[in-house]
């Protein structure tokens, strides 16, 4: 007889907490202080280094141990950001937000185990079939992509009903002129509007399982569909956001930037560049430059977006005094920061290498936005691949830059 098999599922029993602890007084303080005690290792195990590079020696034992505490420092620096989260869902009070709408989402529940359709779930029914999920389900999807993907902590996000999203840009054009007292008043050129759309892909998951274990009473089915469609979802939209090229998904950042697919799109131009000192590597003035290159008015709430490689380059990175440029947290919740700062990791931003673009810096929530199409949608198929029932979940999602004016991006080329 043949075997069958079935991916792994989360076996979740009771039901599911909405927030975690909030750690004690202690345990922040703590964390902190070994933030910055891992700091202090770091920067004496980077000044050997250096002495040894210039004693002819190699250094590779000092790089190695480099290594291990940059690795360090990423655990420190998450569970410190983590810790703010925990605290801010405890000092809310609550457990979880209430069902708004029991009877629905009783209904649906059944409907998830056993296909039956109740009443209360036509109310449900949508044009184009099948059932949409309810109101928790949506929540607790888009919560877990927030913790997910940093583009969706740091951009805009626009909820539409629409097929589709556009904007309207003045380009400006609007003329003028000195008088006399008695001198006629001509008419003057008047501004132009330029229009930006935003289109959306579809983003899917369809995992399966059996009907048996569906009708196991201790799986909790709400749980299990959203854990299982966050991994995708998640993964699919952070590669899009950064790196997407727009057709049947997000126009990523990156490709609005100078030399890139999109860099003509926008009607304000291209994201601006600034090289990076070094034909392969980062110097300590492109940090400063790429900074004071994006006007004021956007830099007080401008931070860096980076992976976490480029990052443990910038952490050697000093200024002319000796001082290291990257700070680490200096209370829990708070990102490290370079110049003062905040820096935003993401793993689908390029590597140091020539003529990449490692590092974006600005106020992403003015410069790009994110279009979410309202509703998660959720078709269970017990017919296709029997005896499994499948649980083709889908939404659409859009994105592109909205003011590249906003933002500036980091070369690596000397």
């Amino acid at each position: 007889m043949a075997k069958q098999y079935l991916s792994p599922l989360p076996v979740i029993r009771g039901p599911v907490a909405i927030r975690a602890e909030a750690p004690s007084n202690a345990e922040v303080r703590a964390l902190v202080d070994g933030l910055q005690q891992a700091f202090a290792t770091f920067r004496a195990e980077h000044t050997k280094q250096l002495d040894e590079i210039k004693a002819g020696k190699s250094g590779a034992d000092q790089e190695a141990k480099l290594a291990q505490i940059n690795a360090a420092l990423d655990k420190l620096q998450r569970e410190s950001e983590d810790a703010h989260t925990k605290i801010a869902s405890a000092q809310m009070g609550v457990t979880g937000p209430g069902l708004k709408d029991k009877e629905y989402s009783a209904s649906f529940n059944a409907h998830m185990r056993k296909g039956d359709v109740q009443a209360a779930l036509t109310k449900g029914t949508a044009e184009e079939g099948g059932y949409l999920t309810p109101v928790e389900w949506d929540r607790t999807i888009t919560d877990k992509l927030r913790d997910e993907s940093p583009m969706r902590q740091l951009a805009q996000v626009q909820k539409t009903s629409k097929a589709g999203w556009k904007k309207l840009f003045n380009m400006g054009g609007t003329g003028s002129g000195w008088v006399g007292e008695t001198d006629p008043r001509p008419e003057t050129s008047t501004p132009t509007l330029a229009e930006l759309g935003f289109g959306h892909g579809e983003i899917y998951a369809n995992p399966a399982a059996t009907q048996q274990l569906l009708d196991d009473a201790e799986i909790d089915i709400e749980a299990w569909l959203a854990a299982e469609v966050q991994a995708e979802f998640a993964e699919q939209e952070g590669i899009a956001f950064i790196s997407g090229n727009g057709v049947n998904k997000p126009a990523g950042i990156l490709t609005y930037v100078e030399g890139g697919s999109n860099a003509a799109k926008h009607p304000f131009g291209a994201i601006k560049v600034v090289n990076s000192g070094a034909a392969a590597d980062i110097s300590s003035d492109a940090a400063l430059d790429l900074i004071y290159g994006l006007p004021k008015k956007y830099r007080q709430n401008a931070r860096f977006l980076t992976n976490n490689l480029t990052i443990a380059k910038l952490r050697k990175l000093k200024d002319g005094q000796g001082n290291y440029l990257w700070q680490p947290s200096a209370q829990a919740g708070q990102p490290a920061t370079l110049h003062g700062y905040g820096i935003a990791e993401d793993e689908n931003m390029p590597d140091v290498a020539a003529n990449a673009t490692p590092i974006l810096f600005g106020d992403f929530k003015r410069g790009y936005l994110i279009i979410d199409r309202m509703g998660v949608r959720v078709l269970r198929d017990p017919y296709t691949k029997k005896p499994y029932v499948l649980f083709y979940t889908t939404k659409r999602v859009g994105g592109g830059v909205q003011n590249p004016e906003c933002l500036r991006a980091l070369k690596v080329a000397a």
